[in-house]
């Protein structure tokens, strides 16, 4: 089963906007509701048994059940005879809501830390409609229940075969885009390694420099416009909340950092799509840069975003028929890729310069192509080529000018050869 997520922008009229907007917040409320629930069950089990409390008593029963997702669900019906609001909303999309709820409340019963917190106004911004009877996305318009056809900019159409399964309405800042799911029963095979393999090396000097001797610089898109976004922030902290020019600059605000975020994600759209045209292997380093952007330069490593540069990279290789692969990240830097000498420098060397064999380059392109032999040794098993080898150029597509170490033939015959 094929599942893919396609985004398109949409744009709903006043009337459309209010209801999304009205729609929004009654589901918060009833996610708080329900996440009130699940706090006092979990409070009422920790009353000291000798004593009771002085600000607060809990007073449960202590056969009550754990209320769980299918308690909260089947309370549905009569929650919306008390509160009628909640009828205004589709059945299935207030569902959304409380499962929302549990899945992060599994999540944090897995983890042991991240217990669900309470949505303030204005943080829930997202409405899934989870099923339809027919397709709702024509060319121009998508239909949803109570609300009606929306126009839609379709900017790349459905593809044949594949069937709308669930459609979530997001809001950022003040745009409005459709997130549509699509399934389509059809399986694809695993690639086998195949054409001209490239190391990828990301770091805050240069963005990426790769084996073949590419360098990009690092855009910067958020040290670029801090000084615009620290100022629309003085702003708005002068306003008093909830007001109308309280809005209006929250607005402005919101309208930056989206900007931000969408120009860095085409930058790195573009980055992958040169990486697949360039090759057809790309390795990159298996790191957890989570623990990088906590340190002194964790904001200039958010605004780089390599995790999330890695993931469009295996997205758009997959889409292409690539193949994308980690490998281990320990020593890239230190490492000859030529002889496979140890070379130690610090970070003020910026220029690999081996004693042993003279090899001389770039210090993040030797990192690329380190990081490009340790991929093919990672992909050269038994059974892909017939013989093992931690080499590339028993691979097809490989090009002889390329600096790696050179496989040598076995000796003797594996094999009788027929008369």
């Amino acid at each position: 089963m094929l599942t893919l997520n396609y985004r398109y922008r949409i744009y709903p009229d006043a009337t459309q906007e209010q209801a999304l907007i009205e729609w929004m917040e009654i589901c918060r409320s009833a996610y708080n509701y329900a996440l009130r629930e699940i706090k006092d069950w979990c409070d009422s089990r920790k009353c000291l048994i000798d004593r009771c409390s002085l600000e607060k008593e809990y007073i449960l029963t202590a056969d009550l059940k754990f209320p769980n997702e299918v308690y909260q669900l089947n309370n549905l019906p009569l929650a919306k005879k008390k509160f009628p609001k909640l009828s205004e909303v589709p059945s299935q999309v207030l569902q959304q809501a409380v499962k929302q709820l549990h899945r992060g409340w599994e999540y944090f019963q897995e983890r042991g830390f991240g217990f669900p917190r309470f949505k303030k106004y204005g943080q829930f911004k997202s409405l899934l409609f989870p099923q339809f009877k027919k397709n709702p996305v024509t060319n121009f318009h998508i239909k949803l229940p109570k609300i009606g056809a929306i126009p839609i900019n379709l900017h790349r159409p459905i593809p044949l075969g594949f069937v709308v399964k669930q459609v979530r309405i997001m809001r950022k800042a003040d745009k409005w885009y459709a997130s549509v799911n699509i399934q389509c029963d059809v399986s694809i095979p695993d690639l086998m390694p195949h054409g001209h393999p490239i190391g990828v090396d990301v770091g805050l000097s240069k963005f990426l420099a790769t084996s073949d001797g590419v360098l990009v610089k690092p855009p910067k898109f958020f040290k670029s416009l801090q000084g615009k976004l620290k100022l629309l922030q003085r702003r708005l902290s002068r306003k008093q909340k909830r007001s109308k020019n309280y809005e209006k600059q929250r607005i402005k605000v919101a309208r930056l950092h989206h900007t931000i975020d969408h120009t860095r994600k085409d930058f790195h759209f573009k980055q992958a799509h040169a990486l697949c045209d360039a090759g057809d292997m790309v390795f990159m380093e298996d790191l957890d840069y989570r623990i990088s952007a906590k340190g002194m330069l964790g904001k200039h490593m958010l605004d780089a975003a390599f995790g999330q540069f890695r993931t469009i990279v295996k997205y758009v290789c997959w889409k292409r028929g690539k193949i994308c692969a980690e490998v281990d990240a320990r020593g890239t830097s230190q490492e000859c890729p030529e002889c496979g000498a140890e070379v130690r420098k610090d970070l003020s060397i910026r220029i690999h310069n081996c004693p042993n064999c003279g090899f001389q380059t770039d210090r993040d392109i030797a990192s690329g192509q380190v990081i490009r032999n340790r991929g093919i040794a990672l992909i050269s098993t038994a059974g892909l080529a017939g013989i093992e080898s931690a080499c590339a150029d028993g691979l097809p597509g490989i090009e002889v000018t390329q600096s790696r170490p050179v496989s040598k033939p076995r000796k003797g015959k594996t094999r009788k050869t027929s008369k």
